[in-house]
């Protein structure tokens, strides 16, 4: 009897991890925390992160629980290496588990060259990124779980190469297509990353019939959300005193840490209603949203005073507790510093929202997991993972600076 039951039990385990997990299971599931990715190390975008090094980060990853990573490296070689680098992570150790999002870069006619662009003709270039990602769907079907059509391609301060939102709407309805014929899985779930004002969260400007459709269309909204970057564009949130007198330096800050985090909120919540007006309900998750370590500029202590450790450390709790408790995926930007992005400035921001440096040296938020020994046999370019200020607190909060008022903000 007993032997009959527990081979039952055995058969029934045995089916379990056969299933194959779905976004459905995935996204907003907080025992699948997201990330956003890239690995690229060096200044020299050229410089490609080799395959160990990619299984170094996504063992990184792995360990401090994230499940899922966003890339939209398809026209380079970074996505299909990162792609086999978790296949053969997964065939050497069967408890691996990593799953991805993978966008495909969207452009407008004439994008990133010395010609006009022409926002409302899409870029030759579009197409073969779209069956790019395509073909690493159907390659990798048990990796590979959302398809993003662009990244921020829809937001009109992108001037360089932001498309009209049709462009967006055929490559989504392209895709489901493919679904509905049997040439991609009907599990994968496809949307588009973009700023929350391109998902009508922002101006009416944005509020065209195209952008209706294409909410319709996704199989759920994919929302970028940075109050970092408002700290200096729209700093009224980040300069308002109510509420801070008598306060410490300490509470603040925290207190401004706070205010960032309804910032999000509210950004999010103005796309919900927006999309709700349509009479549409969908899931939506963070596609990015994150804060920068250091700056030498907007948000630096001639600016914002936004950029610190502390504050990256805080904004990353907040992001992680709300939206884990709203049932929301989060994907946070981003797991590494990269070094190529923001220009020759080495100061610039852009450098800086890693959650880890480039040798490996976690930064105030993961304190803690290195205390913990999350990282214990686990490197980075050939360095074991240790705390940023060589773990002294006192050293690194000589850093942190109290955000300014509006006094203070206009003498600068």
């Amino acid at each position: 009897m007993w032997s009959c039951n527990n081979s039952k039990k055995s058969n029934v385990n045995k089916g379990e991890e056969n299933k194959q997990l779905t976004a459905k299971d995935i996204l907003g599931n907080p025992k699948y925390l997201a990330m956003s990715y890239g690995g690229y190390r060096y200044a020299d975008h050229s410089i490609e992160p080799t395959l160990e090094e990619l299984k170094d980060d996504m063992k990184i990853l792995h360990a401090m629980g994230i499940r899922i990573v966003r890339t939209y490296k398809v026209h380079l070689p970074q996505a299909e290496n990162l792609l086999q680098a978790i296949s053969e992570l997964k065939a050497n150790d069967p408890s691996f588990e990593m799953y991805v999002m993978l966008g495909a870069w969207i452009d407008c006619k004439n994008a990133w060259t010395d010609q006009e662009p022409i926002h409302n003709e899409e870029s030759e270039a579009n197409k073969p990124q779209m069956e790019k990602a395509v073909a690493l769907a159907n390659q990798y079907p048990d990796i590979v779980k959302v398809i993003a059509v662009g990244n921020e391609a829809m937001v009109k301060w992108a001037a360089s190469y932001y498309v009209e939102p049709w462009v967006i709407l055929k490559w989504v309805n392209y895709l489901q297509d493919l679904k509905k014929e049997g040439k991609l899985s009907q599990d994968v779930w496809v949307t588009s990353s973009d700023n929350f004002a391109s998902w009508g969260g922002g101006g009416e400007e944005y509020h065209v019939e195209d952008l209706n459709n294409l909410i319709k269309a996704v199989d759920f909204l994919s929302v970028h959300t940075y109050p970092m970057h408002d700290t200096h564009y729209q700093p009224e949130f980040w300069l308002n005193q109510d509420g801070l007198e008598g306060k410490t330096d300490m509470e603040k800050i925290e207190i401004s840490m706070l205010r960032a985090k309804e910032y999000a909120i509210t950004q999010t919540a103005n796309v919900k209603k927006y999309m709700e007006s349509l009479g549409v309900n969908k899931p939506i998750h963070i596609g990015e949203t994150g804060w920068a370590s250091f700056s030498s500029g907007h948000y630096g202590t001639t600016g914002s005073k936004a950029c610190d450790e502390y504050k990256e450390a805080l904004y990353y709790q907040h992001m992680r507790d709300w939206t884990n408790g709203a049932g929301m995926s989060c994907f946070y930007f981003e797991g590494f510093d990269e070094p190529w992005k923001g220009g020759e400035n080495s100061g610039n921001s852009e450098k800086h929202f890693g959650l880890f440096k480039v040798d490996g040296k976690a930064k105030y938020a993961l304190w803690g997991e290195v205390d913990k020994g999350t990282f214990d046999g686990l490197t980075r370019n050939g360095n074991r993972i240790t705390k940023t200020y060589n773990g002294d607190k006192d050293a690194m909060m000589k850093d942190v600076e109290v955000p300014p008022n509006a006094e203070e903000w206009h003498a600068n």
